[in-house]
């Protein structure tokens, strides 16, 4: 992240060290590191937590858990999971912690989950049973990395400070077994480092942090990822899950992480996108969702969020043939109204490609497609994959490149073809288009797809020994 503080004092210093920034935060807030609102007494060093594992929930804490637990009664109780993204720049983190809240809820745990998310576009999405969403005021990341309030006409600093102390009530009354954070260790310029203290401190939470396959180049990755990085996730986390295959990508290797770093990661394998599609909401697509007419061959382009995606948008129109194929080009909800009011133009000249700005469930396009034309994002391609589709990529290169890495990577397994988008052309897409193409060869052989249920176990795991520790902590105390 990009520093943009410029004048005075921050309420996070979202850069710096775990321990300054949630020293600022709590005073901001008019409180202090002993102590917080609701009476719980903290250990009394905010430093309390460094260089070593974080403390734990007292007995006390824990003994108020098990009152509440009792009065819901044994049948009431659900497993309670709290899934973060910061969300600044498109849906990927959003989507892929609704699709992981739709699996615990149908694992044997029943899961209940509290989705925090900083894109209002959730509550255009299905809820998984027993989940909700606690939706934050927008912060925005433009092309180049810069942060704005999104709607809000306060300052980055000011809605920093309003959503750190949103997240830290909330998760106060959830009280989460179990809280995994997407990405970025302490949330948006640090805003879950009050809420990971307070959690952990008071319920004994078990926190894991959640990434992608592919970060961004190594040495990005490298200089990004500083001491207070691993600082935090020393402090914090338990658990780093990353949801890819390391025979596919290796983060450990790649980027050179520590020992203390590299034996908390455990790799899930890929999420696999078909149980994202439940057959009763599936039917009111049929209209749209169905193979094409006349035996024509369906092509689908996808353009993730759409911010960055007219130039692939504008060649898959002028690519597509006029005759024998059908083409749907999902635009996004994030790219320029003058873009998409161009693309829709475009595309009116046409009589077979249809044009649409946003849709919850592009998976669902994804799944009838004969082939795929996409952005290289990581959720877009676990459909891909999901659903063996041949399929060519144009990644995404600028600010990162993660979407070009993933790309390379499973072009030379042979999965799918992927393109530099500085060497796309019209006559270089409309010959791909031509193109007779397998399935993809998705073999467990060839790379792992079991990462649903490998996390449902993985947080199966986590509550089972947060029991037994709490039952040894007691019996302990008494």
């Amino acid at each position: 992240m990009n520093e943009f503080f410029k004048n005075g004092t921050s309420c996070l210093a979202g850069l710096r060290p775990a321990t300054t920034a949630l020293s600022m935060m709590l005073q901001a807030n008019g409180g202090s590191a002993d102590s917080d609102r609701n009476g719980f007494r903290s250990p009394s060093s905010v430093d309390a937590g460094l260089n070593g594992k974080h403390p734990r929930a007292t007995s006390d804490h824990l003994r108020f858990d098990d009152q509440l637990m009792h009065q819901q009664g044994p049948n009431q109780h659900r497993v309670r999971v709290a899934l973060y993204s910061h969300d600044t720049m498109g849906l990927g983190h959003l989507r892929r912690n609704l699709l992981i809240a739709q699996a615990l809820a149908e694992s044997p745990l029943q899961a209940t989950t509290l989705l925090i998310t900083g894109a209002h576009e959730a509550n255009f999405f299905s809820l998984p049973s027993g989940a909700d969403f606690l939706t934050l005021p927008r912060m925005h990341k433009d092309q180049h990395g810069k942060y704005t309030a999104g709607q809000l006409a306060i300052t980055v600093e000011d809605l920093v400070c309003l959503r750190a102390e949103s997240i830290r009530s909330a998760l106060d009354a959830f009280r989460p077994e179990v809280m995994i954070v997407d990405k970025v260790p302490s949330g948006a310029f640090g805003e879950m480092l009050p809420a990971l203290r307070s959690i952990t401190e008071k319920y004994d939470t078990r926190c894991v942090l959640g990434i992608r396959d592919v970060l961004d180049e190594a040495k990005v990755v490298r200089s990004e990822w500083l001491q207070s990085s691993h600082e935090v996730i020393d402090d914090f986390y338990d658990e780093l899950w990353v949801y890819g295959d390391q025979r596919v990508y290796d983060p450990i290797k790649e980027y050179d992480w520590p020992l203390r770093l590299a034996e908390k990661v455990r790799y899930t394998g890929y999420l696999d996108q078909t149980r994202r599609l439940d057959p009763s909401p599936r039917a009111s697509f049929q209209n749209i969702a169905t193979s094409s007419p006349g035996g024509m061959q369906r092509i689908v382009c996808t353009l993730g969020g759409g911010q960055d995606g007219f130039q692939l948008a504008e060649t898959f129109i002028d690519a597509l043939p006029r005759t024998g194929a059908e083409g749907i080009l999902l635009t996004g909800p994030f790219m320029p109204p003058h873009l998409l009011r161009s693309i829709q133009e475009r595309a009116a000249q046409r009589t077979n490609i249809r044009v649409l700005d946003f849709t919850p469930e592009a998976d669902k396009f994804i799944c009838s497609a004969d082939r795929v034309v996409a952005m290289g994002g990581y959720n877009t391609v676990c459909a891909i994959l999901s659903y063996r589709k041949p399929a060519i990529l144009v990644p995404r290169v600028s600010p990162r490149k993660e979407q070009w890495i993933r790309a390379q990577r499973l072009q030379q397994l042979g999965i799918l073809d992927a393109i530099h988008p500085d060497e796309l052309t019209i006559n270089s897409l409309r010959e791909w288009m031509k193109k007779d193409l397998p399935q993809p060869n998705i073999h467990p052989d060839v790379i792992d797809f079991s990462g649903l249920d490998r996390i449902a176990r993985l947080v199966s795991g986590m509550v089972d020994r947060k029991a037994k520790d709490r039952s040894n902590f007691i019996r302990g105390s008494v």
